[in-house]
């Protein structure tokens, strides 16, 4: 087990009613807040009413900073930035998924940066600040409810990005699983897929081979994130599996798992935003594309074991004697789940067509530049993991 530093300062309520405590929890953070929502969702659902008054009860002025789409762009996060230095905001409350949370802490960190806040998804700047954020998803995927990245498309460039900060940590975040009882089933199994991706990340990629607390717990939270995503879908409004999926993906981007594991890069999340920046398509779905595929060309290099293993233990795989073929029955069974929860396997299940390999591939490279990861993943090593995921 390697070195590591763990601190994660995100305060989390979580439950039924919850929303009653909000204008007690936040009221210490200034008298001016910037609500952060989507496109309508919020207000449709009534939620956005209530959080709007849960503030004002609390003697806080509320501005509104709506129409955040999904894969959130750079032109709304300068609206916000502006919103919040003209104004003079003490903090943000960020009401929807990964998107609207995102572009929060973006607006935040923005808000005090001198400069243009894309320097720091260029990796050409650094945080040292941010407005406090406080969270309530009404989507169970991204654990940007309890952690401190953000991930911002520019549509100008046409570059999808990460980056993060300690700075950018939601204060905190309120976890209500009621408020996503209406999330449609699409969305509810790309958040399923999502979460799953942030736990298989680093415990496939992770270089230290001895890591038995981290595999143990991506283990058994991937195995509450797959039958509880199925059953979401079929019981939408089924509170015991909305909150088993809501905590699983909460803790799946924490930092917990990937504590120990070492340094280690995000490959499928990589290719993934160059999907999302060029054909819009919604992150989990690209991550589902591109799971069975990577997982196939991992198979093939020295990381089969891992894979094996994630067959044997989390998707009842038969040890079949060899790592990379109990690797590959692996990546069919994942497979075959995905498409249980009606979501796509492969790349031309998007419609996404072989000669535009290249394309994604030069795309991709511009991030895993600034990851410092390009020697790994070049142009030429993520056109062959897109081969696998045709």
């Amino acid at each position: 087990m390697e070195n590591f530093e763990f601190c994660n300062p995100t305060k989390i309520i979580f439950g039924k009613g919850i929303l009653d405590r909000l204008g007690d929890e936040v009221r210490a953070l200034g008298e001016k807040c910037i609500l952060v929502t989507g496109k309508k969702s919020a207000r449709e659902t009534g939620v956005y009413n209530q959080v709007k008054s849960k503030l004002k009860e609390a003697g806080i002025e509320v501005l509104d900073l709506s129409g955040v789409q999904s894969n959130p762009v750079l032109s709304k996060v300068h609206e916000g930035i502006g919103m919040a230095r003209k104004e003079g905001v003490s903090f943000l409350v960020a009401l929807g998924g990964g998107s609207v949370m995102d572009t929060a802490k973006a607006v935040a960190a923005g808000a005090l940066y001198d400069g243009d806040i894309w320097e720091v998804f260029e990796g050409k700047g650094e945080i040292t600040g941010a407005l406090p954020v406080v969270c309530i998803p009404t989507l169970a995927a991204s654990g940007s409810e309890m952690n401190g990245f953000m991930v911002i498309t520019n549509e100008e460039s046409g570059y999808k990005l990460a980056a993060g900060s300690p700075h950018t940590y939601p204060r905190i975040s309120f976890l209500a699983p009621e408020l996503t009882f209406t999330v449609p089933r699409d969305y509810t199994a790309y958040g399923g897929v999502d979460a799953i991706c942030h736990v298989l990340e680093p415990y496939f990629n992770g270089p230290d081979p001895f890591t038995p607390v981290q595999d143990e717990i991506a283990e058994g939270l991937i195995r509450t994130l797959m039958p509880a995503t199925k059953r979401c879908m079929e019981e939408p409004e089924n509170y015991q599996q909305r909150a088993a999926l809501m905590w699983a993906a909460t803790l799946a981007l924490n930092g917990l798992t990937r504590a120990g594991v070492g340094d280690h890069p995000f490959p499928v999340h990589l290719i993934e935003h160059s999907l999302s920046a060029i054909y819009g398509i919604p992150h989990g779905a690209g991550l589902a594309a591109l799971l069975p595929g990577w997982m196939k060309w991992k198979a093939t290099l020295k990381g089969a074991k891992k894979v094996a293993w994630f067959g044997i233990r989390c998707l009842g795989c038969t040890d079949k004697g060899n790592e990379k073929d109990t690797a590959l029955e692996a990546a069919d069974a994942f497979g075959r789940w995905l498409s249980k929860v009606e979501c796509p396997r492969s790349l031309s299940e998007l419609d996404i067509p072989e000669k535009d390999h290249e394309k994604i591939a030069q795309n991709a490279l511009f991030q895993s530049r600034i990851w410092g990861i390009e020697n790994d993943y070049n142009e030429n090593v993520i056109k062959e993991i897109l081969s696998f995921c045709q």
